[in-house]
C-alpha cells in the first residue's frame, strides 16, 4: 500500500516505555487529534487512559464521542462485511468462468494437436510441446511445496520439480485463472514452442485440458538470475567476474537477435528474466509479455507493459512497441553489468532514481567510472577498463530516448562481439575500433548528449535502421 492508503485507513503506533509513566508521558506529547484512548501494557497488568479523563473513567463529551464514534465504526463493519460478501460471490462467478475459458483453451489445444497426430511419449501435443496431467506436476513438486519456490514469473509462481523421467522442471503456476492470464499463457506456449536457441529457455510443457489449472513446464535453470549474482544472494561470493559479465550480455543480446529475426519483442528483459546455468551461461525466460510482430509493419499499437526502469520512453510516451524496446532495455541490463546496481532504486537522488539516466548523465559527463562496480579491477586493468568504457558507450546508445538514434540489436551483438575480442570481430565495418582508444576519455568525449525524440542527428554507432 501506498503512504495515503495508510493514513486514510489509520494505523496502530507501539511506544516502548520503561515503565507506566513514561508511556503516558509519551501519549502526552503526541498531538492526539483522532486518539480518544489508549493502552499502556505495564509489568503487573495493562492500563487503559482516556484522553481527557481520568484513568478508566469517562466524561460526558469523551462518552457521546465514544458513542457516536461506535455507531459509525458499526454502520462502516456492516457496509464492509456486505462489500465483501458481494466480492466474493462475485469471484467465484469470475473463477467459474475463467476456469471454464482455461478448461476451453487446453481443450482447443489439444484439438488442433489431435488433428495433426502428433505424439510425443505418448501424449499428444500443445504447439508442439507435450502435455502433462495436474496430478504428475502436482507430485513432481510435492504439491507445490512453499519450499521448492524458484521465484516468481510474469504471472506465475515457479517451483522446482522432478519428473517421473528423472529431468528436473521449473513449474510455473498462475497466479489466478482470469482471461489475462490465460491470454499470456496461451501466448507464452505459442511462442515459446516454435524457438529453438542456446541462450533461450526451453518449453517442456504444459498442462492439458483435463487440468485444474494452467500450468507451464520448463527445463531448470540452476545458477539464479543475473539479478541475483549482481546484488542478491549470490552477490556475496562474487562470481560474476567481467569477463563472466561480457559474455552475459554476448549471449543475451544474440538471443535477443534470434527472437527479432524470428519477429518475436520479448518487452521485459531485466537482469530477474536472465537465468545462468551451472557454467554461467544464459538463459533468456519469461516470454508472457512477449508479442508477435510481422515486419510488414513499423510497430504495434499496444498500452506499456514492463518493469519500471526497463520501460522504453517513447513506447511509454506513443504506446508504440518496436523491437528498438527491447534495445533500450538490453541498454538497462549492460548498465546494470557494469555497476552491478538496480534499474530502480528510491533510496539514491531523486535525479538518479532511475539508473538509466543516472547512467546517460554519468557518461555524458565523462564520469563513468562513478558507477562502476568496484570488484571489476576497472582503475587496475587497463584490458578491462577499455572494455567496460566500451559498453558503457553502446549502452548510451540504446538508451537513447528515439527509436530512430538507438541500433539495431544485431548491431548492438556485432558492437559486443567486437569488444569482446579487443577490437579483432571486425563483420561491421561502421563499428568503432575499440583497440585503438588509448584510453576512456577518448571514447567518452565521442559521445553525443542525450537526443531529443524529433532529432534528425543519428550517432557514431547507429547505422539507417528500416525496421523500425
Amino acid at each position: 500500500m501506498n503512504y495515503i492508503d495508510i493514513l486514510k485507513m489509520g494505523f496502530v503506533i507501539n511506544w516502548t516505555a520503561p515503565d507506566c509513566q513514561h508511556c503516558e508521558k509519551m501519549v502526552e506529547d503526541v498531538d492526539l487529534i483522532i486518539i480518544s484512548s489508549y493502552i499502556c501494557f505495564c509489568k503487573d497488568k495493562s492500563y487503559l487512559k482516556i484522553c481527557g479523563g481520568e484513568d478508566g473513567k469517562l466524561n460526558v463529551k469523551n462518552k457521546i464521542v465514544i458513542a457516536v464514534g461506535s455507531a459509525v465504526i458499526g454502520a462502516f463493519a456492516v457496509i464492509i462485511a456486505i462489500y465483501f460478501y458481494k466480492r466474493r460471490k462475485n469471484t467465484n462467478k469470475s473463477y467459474a468462468k475463467s476456469y471454464a475459458q482455461s478448461r476451453s483453451l487446453s481443450s482447443e489445444l489439444t484439438s488442433k494437436d489431435l488433428e495433426s497426430g502428433s505424439q510425443y511419449f505418448g501424449r499428444s501435443q500443445n504447439f508442439g510441446v507435450q502435455h502433462f496431467t495436474y496430478k504428475e506436476l502436482e507430485e513432481a513438486t510435492n504439491y507445490f511445496d512453499p519450499s521448492k519456490e524458484l521465484g516468481e514469473g510474469g504471472f506465475g509462481t515457479v517451483y522446482y520439480g522432478k519428473l517421473y523421467d528423472g529431468r528436473s522442471v521449473a513449474v510455473k503456476r498462475l497466479f489466478e485463472n482470469n482471461y489475462k492470464r490465460v491470454e499470456q499463457f496461451k501466448n507464452e506456449v505459442e511462442i515459446l514452442a516454435s524457438l529453438v536457441h542456446p541462450n533461450l529457455v526451453s518449453l517442456y510443457g504444459c498442462t492439458s485440458r483435463h487440468s485444474r489449472e494452467l500450468l507451464l513446464v520448463y527445463e531448470y535453470v540452476s545458477n539464479g538470475t543475473v539479478a541475483d549474482h549482481l546484488r542478491g544472494k549470490e552477490a556475496k561470493h562474487g562470481k560474476l567476474t567481467w569477463p563472466i559479465r561480457m559474455n552475459i550480455a554476448v549471449e543475451t543480446a544474440s538471443a535477443l537477435k534470434y527472437l527479432h529475426i524470428s519477429e518475436i519483442i520479448h518487452r521485459d528483459i531485466k537482469t530477474n528474466n536472465i537465468l545462468l546455468d551451472a557454467h554461467f551461461h544464459v538463459k533468456v525466460a519469461d516470454f508472457g509479455l512477449s508479442r508477435l510482430f510481422p515486419y510488414d509493419q513499423t510497430h504495434v499499437s499496444t498500452a506499456p507493459q514492463g518493469t519500471p526502469g526497463y520501460v522504453d520512453p517513447e513506447y511509454h510516451q506513443c504506446y508504440q512497441l518496436t523491437d528498438k524496446s527491447d534495445v533500450y532495455s538490453f541498454g538497462v541490463v549492460m548498465i546494470e553489468l557494469i555497476s552491478s546496481l538496480p534499474a530502480v532504486d528510491i533510496t539514491r537522488h531523486r535525479h538518479e532514481i532511475n539508473l538509466a539516466s543516472m547512467a546517460l548523465n554519468r557518461i555524458q559527463n565523462q564520469a563513468l567510472h562513478e558507477i562502476v562496480d568496484p570488484t571489476l579491477g576497472f582503475e587496475s586493468d587497463s584490458k578491462v577498463k577499455k572494455m567496460i568504457v566500451a559498453m558503457g558507450e553502446l549502452a548510451f546508445q540504446c538508451l537513447q530516448s528515439s527509436k530512430d538514434m538507438r541500433p539495431s540489436m544485431d548491431e548492438v551483438l556485432e558492437s559486443l562481439k567486437d569488444i569482446q575480442n579487443g577490437g579483432k570481430h571486425k563483420s561491421q565495418p561502421e563499428v568503432m575500433d575499440i583497440s585503438s582508444l588509448s584510453d576512456d576519455a577518448v571514447l567518452l568525449n565521442n559521445v553525443p548528449p542525450p537526443l531529443s525524440p524529433d532529432s534528425n542527428v543519428r550517432s557514431n554507432y547507429t547505422t539507417p535502421n528500416t525496421s523500425g
